[in-house]
C-alpha cells in the first residue's frame, strides 16, 4: 500500500471490493500523478489504485515516447490511446479495451535491450489495433478477476468482492486464445520493425519470461506467459517472421542494449518493502508505522489500496482499506453502509492503546448464480484510529463458516500495533544496478565479484537474458541487484 493512493481512495475502494450490489466507480481523488506529462489518455485510475503508478520521470518518458512512434505507424493509430509503467513487481504487461498499454516495472527489468522492449510493445498495440479486448468485452468475458485479485480468492467469496473490480477496471482482456496471440505477435514484429527495432529479440525474451515463471512457480500470481498463452513453436514462429521482416527492412535492424540497461539503474527490484511487506505471517508497513499478523497459511496480496488475506480455499477472505479522517462512529456507521449490512451490531473498544469500533453484520446482495436477494456474506470488521487516520479491516466470509473464520479475524484486529522494530521500519528495496565487465569473465565469476550469494546466480542469469557459464567481455554493461 502506498501512502498517496491508500489516503484518497476509501470511498472507492470500499465500493469497488465490498458491493455486489452498488454501481462501481473508479477511484479518482489524490490519485498520484505521473513523473512526467504523458501524451495521449491518462491511465485508467482503477488500474493505478491497484498497482501503482511507477515515480520514474525517465522510464515513463521513454516508454510514452516510444509507444507513441509506434502507434502512429500501427493499423489504427486512433485506437491507441496511452502508455504508463505501473508500480508493480509481476512481470507483466497489458492492454485494456480503451487503447491504453500498461508495462510492469517487473517487466522493464526483465527486459534488456531496446529491441526487447519495443517488441512486447508492439505485441500489446497489436491487440489493441486488432481489437481483441472489445471482442472479448463483447463475449462478456471476466477473464481480468485473475490479473487483479491475484487468483487469490475463490469463487465464493469473488462472487462478493471479485466482479465489480473486474467491471471497473475493465480488463476483459485475460486470457487470449492461441489465434489472438499469434495475431499480436505478428502485428508486434511488423510495428517493432517498422520503426527500427530487430524484432528477432522479441521471441529471445519468450525463453527469459519462461524462465522466470518456472523460478517462481507463479503461484497465484498471473506473468506475462500466463495472461498471454504460450506455444511451443511460438519462438520458432517469431523468429522466422523476425527474418522476414529484416529482408523487408532492407537494412540492419537495432537492438541497443546499453542504450536500454543505462535506463534501467536504479530501478526498484521486486516487491518494495516501503509499501509494506510479509515476513514469517505478519505484514508490516514501514511508512505508516504498524503491523499486524495474517492468519496462518492464508495467502495475501498488497496493492496501493488495499492490502488483502484470503483463506487458501477461498472460504473467508479479510481486506485492510483506509476508512477516512472522520470520527469512529461517523465511520462506523459509514462502513455497515458501504457493506449493505443487515441490522449491524457495533461497539467501541481499545487495541493496544488505538480507539477502534467492531461491527458484524451480514450483508445482503444479490446471488450471482440464482439472481435472487439474500445474505451473501457475514462480516466481522473494525475500524482502527492512528491519529487522524483511520483504518478499515474488513473480514468476509459465508455465514455458514462464521464461526470457524471469525477468530482469525479477530486474532488480526487485536494483533494490530504499533512498528518500532527498527530492521523493519528501515527495510528499503532492491535495486537494479548496472555494471561494466573490467575484463572478459563469466557472468557467475561477474556476480561473485560483487558479492551476489551463489544462491542468487540463476536468477540474477535469468534477469539478465543470460546463462551463469555466459561469458561477459570487458566493457559489457550487465545487472546486478542490491540496496
Amino acid at each position: 500500500m502506498k501512502i498517496p493512493s491508500f489516503r484518497g481512495l476509501h470511498t472507492a475502494a470500499l465500493s469497488l471490493l465490498l458491493l455486489p450490489l452498488v454501481s462501481s466507480t473508479s477511484p479518482t481523488a489524490n490519485q498520484p500523478k505521473p513523473s512526467a506529462p504523458v501524451q495521449g489518455a491518462q491511465p485508467d485510475p482503477a488500474v493505478i489504485a491497484q498497482f501503482g503508478l511507477l515515480d520514474n520521470a525517465k522510464l515513463q518518458s521513454y516508454m510514452n515516447e516510444k509507444g507513441q512512434q509506434m502507434g502512429r505507424v500501427s493499423d489504427r493509430p486512433a485506437d491507441v490511446k496511452g502508455f504508463t509503467i505501473v508500480d508493480s513487481p509481476i512481470v507483466n504487461a497489458f492492454a485494456t479495451p480503451d487503447g491504453h498499454v500498461y508495462f510492469t516495472r517487473g517487466i522493464m527489468a526483465y527486459l534488456n535491450d531496446e529491441a526487447q522492449f519495443t517488441g512486447v510493445l508492439g505485441h500489446e498495440i497489436g491487440h489493441i489495433t486488432a481489437r481483441h479486448g472489445q471482442k472479448q468485452q463483447t463475449r462478456n468475458t471476466a477473464a481480468g478477476i485473475g490479473m487483479i485479485l491475484g487468483s487469490i480468492i475463490a469463487p465464493r467469496v469473488m462472487q462478493s468482492i471479485g466482479q465489480p473490480l473486474t467491471q471497473a477496471v475493465g480488463l476483459g482482456l485475460l486470457k487470449y486464445g492461441r489465434d489472438a496471440e499469434n495475431e499480436a505477435d505478428v502485428l508486434g514484429v511488423k510495428y517493432s520493425s517498422k520503426i527500427g527495432y530487430d524484432p528477432a529479440h522479441m521471441a529471445d525474451f519468450f525463453l527469459t519470461l519462461q524462465r522466470t515463471e518456472q523460478q517462481s512457480g507463479a503461484a497465484g500470481v498471473p506473468t506475462f506467459l500466463s495472461t498471454h498463452p504460450n506455444s511451443a513453436d511460438r519462438y520458432e514462429r517469431v523468429k522466422k517472421l523476425a527474418v522476414t521482416a529484416e529482408q523487408q527492412a532492407g537494412r540492419q535492424l537495432a537492438i541497443n542494449r546499453d542504450q536500454y540497461l543505462r535506463l534501467l539503474d536504479g530501478l526498484a527490484y521486486g516487491d518494495n518493502p516501503r509499501e509494506g511487506f510479509v515476513e514469517n505471517s505478519v505484514f508490516y508497513h514501514p511508512e505508516l508505522k504498524f503491523q499486524f499478523p495474517i492468519p496462518q497459511g492464508w495467502q495475501s496480496q498488497n496493492s496501493p489500496s488495499q492490502f488483502q488475506m484470503a483463506e487458501p480455499n477461498g472460504k473467508a477472505v479479510m481486506v485492510l482499506l483506509p476508512a477516512g479522517n472522520k470520527s469512529l462512529d461517523e465511520t462506523a456507521q459509514a462502513l455497515a453502509k458501504q457493506l449493505n449490512l443487515q441490522s449491524p451490531q457495533a461497539q467501541k473498544t481499545t487495541i493496544n492503546g488505538f480507539p477502534a469500533a467492531v461491527i458484524q453484520g451480514d450483508q445482503v446482495g444479490q446471488d450471482q448464480q440464482t439472481g435472487q436477494q439474500g445474505i451473501t456474506a457475514r462480516t466481522l470488521s473494525y475500524i482502527i484510529q492512528d491519529g487522524q487516520t483511520l483504518y478499515a479491516l474488513v473480514g468476509l466470509t459465508a455465514p455458514s463458516t462464521f464461526e470457524t473464520y471469525a477468530p482469525q479475524f479477530q486474532r488480526t484486529a487485536q494483533g494490530f500495533q504499533r512498528l518500532t522494530a527498527a530492521d523493519k521500519l528501515n527495510r528499503q528495496p532492491e535495486r537494479v544496478r548496472i555494471k561494466t565487465a573490467k575484463t572478459s569473465t563469466t557472468l557467475a565469476s561477474a556476480l561473485a565479484a560483487n558479492g551476489v550469494p551463489s544462491k542468487r546466480y540463476e536468477e540474477l542469469a535469468i534477469l539478465n537474458g543470460m546463462k551463469t557459464t555466459d561469458k561477459l567481455t570487458a566493457g559489457q554493461l550487465y545487472k546486478v541487484v542490491g540496496k
